[in-house]
């Protein structure tokens, strides 16, 4: 799925999910075989195979759910 990540003014990571209307901030970063896990505050978990460091915000990327 396509999602938008973005900082708010307190620098906190955002992501938007456009099809559900979602906006959340990330509260845990983790990194795995298959790229950056990203946990929402919704409790969803993210996996970004392809994230290019350092993250140059806004942008938006493709992301995995993985629950």
């Amino acid at each position: 799925m396509k999602v938008m990540l973005r900082q708010n003014s307190q620098g906190t990571l955002l992501v938007y999910v456009a099809k559900k209307d979602l906006e959340e901030e990330v509260v845990k970063q983790t990194d795995s075989p298959e790229g950056k896990i990203y946990t929402l505050a919704n409790g969803w978990e993210l996996a970004f195979p392809n994230l290019e460091e350092p993250l140059k915000l806004p942008q938006t990327v493709e992301a995995k759910r993985l629950a």
